[in-house]
């Protein structure tokens, strides 16, 4: 009898060792961090032409490259092209930067290579990383010696492995806070980032350690989230299986409490679990929260206890929720008496100049400790006077006291480097952010807006109030334009008003990209005009609003 193929996924842990796709293949055939080597010795002398494509789309990710797209493609080309026909002779290289905490010799390291060989350039992430473009590959290897003479890396940073481990950008320092992930975040980088063990998980695994939820933990593979264990004590709450891209799902919480000494033994044995029983024959059903939403997180819990940790973990209680989401934009008081300051570039666009700045003016001002956030901003800590910094980082056009338009807004790479990409993200972005400044500067609102140029969510477009995901549409006269399909009414849980959901896509809800801040105005407008009391949140106002109020 013949098995029936559909049963046939990939799971290593059920002996189904043979390669199902071309990623999975190039895996197989060699550990992707070996070729390092093949860079720093072969690649790096002889240009971007000696590349094989195995490494060039595949290994390269390991070490954080990814090959930028050609410029001059149009988003209607995206799908169409061949890899070769997409692909520039520059690369984007994403630097790790786990838990979000920098010093300032490292910025001004992060600074200074984008100057030197990036052209400038620099995005925060809203995954705490930093990433340049325009590096070619023959000056990889310097970067790398220079990036790790500071205490930083590109391991990892991409491709089938463990992401970069977001962490609260106020860990250590918050009041609020009862017990500092961040030992953690550090155990599970110095022990299991670049490990060979975890190096080929069936595709990207994202995690997060906080004890505050101002990080976005329930779109994760794995988070922990702080809680305090009635008698244990104060750790962590385990969280599996979310993710978004073109299958959104939020996380479960498996109902176990971990301790601070065992984040990092448990981290592991998700990472192997993952890795042994993942889906691997079908990319878009590879990541963890497929495994979560088949087994359910009672059995996954259940396996990972008896398999990879050999023991049980206590059951423990929900999170505690905070009465409002945490705010890092703005001038707020440590728990050591000193304080952290929280500025807004446009959607994470910086430059190597303005870090450098950015590393001045820290120092000038008694600190050398900075923060990326998940939302594409930067926190500069312990700072005894604050507003000589505040006036000295608004001069740099890193703004403290931010309209919420740019507090709120994120946006993805979009078609001005990304090979993804259908629509430009940044650049609109920018745009829409000036004119909502511009057109509602009097207009208060807690509504966040976030563009992705494709479908893949890395700007989390689902979990937005306004969430913006790019196609081409048909304008008025008939031809094919940048556009967005519209999601509505996307949350996380980040306090005890918050209620997770999934944004809605009203029907036939689009808007031309042109048209963009003239549909958010409306629809600010009318929430504004329409809702119940000033109370009412801009997701509450859509449950009941009009589908006439929702249209551009």
């Amino acid at each position: 009898m013949t098995r029936d193929r559909k049963r046939v996924d990939g799971q290593w842990a059920l002996g189904e060792r043979e390669p199902l796709n071309a990623n999975e293949q190039f895996k197989q055939a060699e550990d992707p961090l070996l070729v390092r080597e093949r860079i720093e010795k072969t690649y790096a002398r002889e240009g971007f032409a000696s590349i094989p494509p195995d490494d060039l789309r595949g290994r390269f990710r390991w070490w954080g490259l990814y090959t930028q797209r050609r410029p001059g493609i149009d988003g209607g080309r995206t799908a169409t092209l061949a890899p070769e026909e997409l692909d520039d002779e520059y690369f984007m290289l994403r630097v790790r930067v786990d838990g979000g905490g920098l010093n300032v010799a490292q910025l001004r390291e992060i600074a200074s290579l984008s100057t030197e060989f990036a052209r400038d350039t620099a995005d925060i992430t809203d995954r705490q990383n930093i990433q340049f473009h325009w590096i070619r590959v023959e000056d990889v290897p310097e970067i790398w010696r220079r990036l790790e003479a500071v205490g930083l890396s590109t391991t990892e940073a991409c491709g089938d492995c463990p992401r970069v481990i977001l962490g609260s950008p106020v860990a250590g320092v918050s009041a609020d806070e009862v017990l500092d992930g961040t030992p953690a975040i550090r155990e599970i980088t110095e022990r299991f980032i670049g490990d060979p063990s975890l190096s080929n998980l069936p595709r990207k695994f994202k995690s997060s350690v906080s004890w505050l939820p101002d990080v976005p933990f329930q779109i994760h593979d794995l988070s922990f989230l702080g809680a305090e264990h009635p008698e244990l004590g104060p750790g962590f709450d385990l969280w599996v299986g979310g993710g978004l891209s073109t299958n959104p799902r939020l996380a479960d919480r498996a109902g176990a409490w971990v301790p601070l000494s065992e984040v990092a033994e448990v981290w592991a044995g998700v990472a192997g679990l993952f890795r042994d029983y993942g889906y691997r024959r079908l990319r878009n059903r590879a990541r963890l929260k497929f495994l979560v939403a088949d087994w359910g997180v009672q059995r996954f819990r259940e396996v990972l206890e008896q398999e990879y940790l050999g023991r049980r973990l206590a059951d423990g209680p929900a999170p505690v929720l905070p009465a409002s989401p945490v705010d890092h934009i703005g001038v707020h008081k440590q728990r050591d008496g000193l304080h952290y300051v929280g500025a807004a570039p446009v959607v994470g666009r910086v430059s190597g100049t303005r870090l450098a700045a950015l590393a001045d003016a820290a120092e000038a001002h008694g600190s050398d400790r900075l923060r990326l956030t998940p939302y594409q901003k930067v926190l500069v800590l312990d700072v005894a006077d604050p507003e000589p910094l505040v006036r000295r980082l608004e001069s740099l056009d890193l703004r403290v006291d931010a309209s919420p338009w740019r507090r709120a807004t994120m946006a993805c790479t979009g078609l001005e480097y990304c090979k993804l990409a259908i629509v430009e993200t940044k650049a609109r972005a920018a745009e829409l952010v000036a004119e909502l400044e511009r057109r509602l500067g009097d207009q208060r609102a807690d509504i966040t807006i976030n563009l992705n140029g494709c479908p893949n969510a890395c700007a989390r477009t689902q979990v937005a109030d306004i969430g913006l995901k790019g196609q081409l549409i048909t304008g008025p006269d008939g031809s094919q334009a940048e556009g967005f399909q519209v999601h509505l009414g996307g949350a996380l849980s980040l306090s005890q008003e918050d209620e997770a959901a999934l944004g809605r896509k009203p029907r036939g809800v689009k808007v031309l990209a042109d048209d963009l801040p003239d549909f958010v105005e409306n629809l600010v407008r009318n929430y504004r005009a329409d809702r119940a009391d000033e109370s009412e949140t801009f997701t509450q106002w859509l449950t009941r609003a009009e589908d006439s109020q929702l249209t551009p």
